[in-house]
């Protein structure tokens, strides 16, 4: 593989890695019911509307979560695949097999933007802790659903927060001991995961 080539891939899975970041924080907006009113969240709403406006014909949502949102990610993490082994001269596997990878990729990357999230959080607990920032404000709407279930299984601390490093422990052990073994499981190259 020559260095174009390996120009490419990064391009390719950079930008593309920023691009399913947006849809997936659609979905994910959606599922914990954050303020769309937000400029940040609005920012998303607009840059995914012209792709997901044809996919809402055909993909309804239910139960307040945006099956659309998570159809375009496993499309563009397709298409993204697809032009990846493609750059590095290797032959195409059956599209079922780059539809699993597909799968693990944007779970892999659903919990990333997840662990992300906590690492912004706690940082801005320390820096900013009744920010009024848009940016602080759906952070904090994005964590909460991951914190609320580990905040009610730990005993209180008398004002110290410890349910950011249990949700971290918790977030990587999927990552480490389920994504890992089933993307080496199914045989996926490991450059085939979006930069992040």
């Amino acid at each position: 593989m020559n260095n174009l080539n390996m120009a490419a891939i990064y391009l390719v899975q950079t930008l593309g890695s920023l691009y399913l970041v947006i849809v997936l924080m659609r979905f994910i907006l959606q599922l914990v019911k954050a303020d769309f009113y937000n400029p940040i969240s609005q920012f998303i709403v607009t840059a995914t509307k012209p792709l997901l406006m044809p996919l809402r014909r055909v993909i309804p949502g239910y139960g307040g979560i945006d099956f659309a949102s998570l159809v375009l990610a496993l499309i563009l993490q397709m298409i993204l695949m697809t032009i990846i082994i493609k750059l590095m001269g290797a032959a195409l596997p059956n599209i079922l097999q780059i539809l699993v990878w597909s799968l693990i990729a944007v779970t892999a990357l659903f919990l990333k933007i997840f662990f992300f999230a906590l690492i912004i959080s706690v940082i801005l607990s320390w820096v900013a802790p009744q920010s009024g920032n848009p940016a602080a404000i759906l952070v904090h709407q994005l964590c909460e659903p991951v914190l609320t279930p580990v905040r009610a299984i730990l005993p209180s601390m008398g004002g110290l927060d410890l349910s950011p490093i249990f949700a971290f422990i918790a977030l990587r052990l999927i990552d480490m001991l389920v994504i890992a073994n089933i993307a080496a499981a199914t045989g996926m190259p490991r450059g085939l995961t979006l930069a992040l």
